[in-house]
């Protein structure tokens, strides 16, 4: 993939004619967990206008059904996509592969819709034979370190886990809050086997370009697909895996760590893509037509 010039290009229209489909994240790009952004909904309205289809993809750990009603109540109109694809998806096709094996649901009760038609009986977490994480049981107070105890105890019976949103943080509003990734990631640690159900892995793109195939008629060349997205562990590094382009956006989770949504510093963000060995084909502070 082309090295990045860090120069920031403010024109999402000057990179559209390169490509017929856009797999675009959804929080931090199209909306702030909040509200959505509405020059983003218009840049891909618009690109949608010119025959490109999008496919938004997304680590929320909920069916993607369901997220169309969450992006309807943060006013992100239809208008702007084709379709979603997100982490709950892929989870719930491993959740079916497992049928009638007890887990845990480590995560909270809005995130009970990934079990909904499945034999997956939820048990105790003594009972588990693999817990699936879609975050903390309370992501405004909790952190991970509080949940030690409860994973020892699933290392201690060799519990795999399914984790339904590998993001560690996410914004809401002016705040970041810690994800089921933070957790996933700590139980790798401690030695624990765990499934990373969404990006920057390949079952949520293979899902998504499957989508994008459906709706055009024909699967469309990588060279032709392009990534949006604000998280150089998740977005970044999920496109790179695939083999496609990426459009990097500063104003997401990395704003405070590159100083600032408006003035990011690009000698950080040059950092940041030399430490993970991953480059996008350009950096914008944030979508815009």
């Amino acid at each position: 993939m082309p090295s990045p010039t860090l120069a920031l290009t403010n024109s999402f229209s000057s990179l559209a004619p390169d490509y017929d489909v856009v797999l675009c994240d959804v929080w931090g790009v199209v909306h702030n967990g909040v509200a959505a952004w509405p020059d983003a909904c218009d840049a891909l309205r618009r690109f949608r206008d010119r025959g490109g289809t999008v496919v938004l993809i997304s680590n929320a750990p909920r069916p993607g059904d369901r997220l169309v009603v969450q992006l309807d109540g943060f006013k992100v109109p239809r208008s702007a996509y084709d379709g979603i694809v997100s982490s709950g998806d892929v989870t719930r096709a491993e959740i079916a592969a497992r049928p009638g094996l007890p887990v845990f649901h480590l995560g909270p009760a809005r995130d009970r819709a990934l079990f909904e038609g499945l034999d997956a009986p939820r048990v105790g977490a003594e009972e588990a034979h693999y817990v699936v994480c879609s975050g903390l049981f309370d992501d405004e107070t909790e952190t991970p370190d509080d949940y030690r105890g409860l994973l020892e105890g699933f290392l201690a019976r060799k519990a795999p886990m399914i984790c339904a949103n590998p993001d560690v943080v996410v914004e809401r509003g002016d705040r970041l809050l810690y994800c089921a990734g933070a957790l996933a990631d700590l139980y790798a640690a401690m030695g624990g086997t765990v499934l990373y159900a969404g990006k920057p892995y390949r079952p949520i793109y293979e899902r998504a370009l499957a989508a994008a195939a459906a709706r055009r008629g024909a699967e469309p060349a990588l060279g032709r697909v392009l990534a949006i997205g604000d998280s150089v562990r998740t977005d970044l590094k999920g496109a790179a895996a695939l083999g496609i382009d990426c459009l990097f956006v500063t104003s997401g989770i990395h704003a405070e760590e590159l100083g600032g949504r408006e003035d990011p510093d690009l000698r950080i963000l040059a950092r940041l893509f030399e430490e993970a060995g991953v480059h996008p084909r350009a950096v914008t502070r944030r979508l815009k037509w």
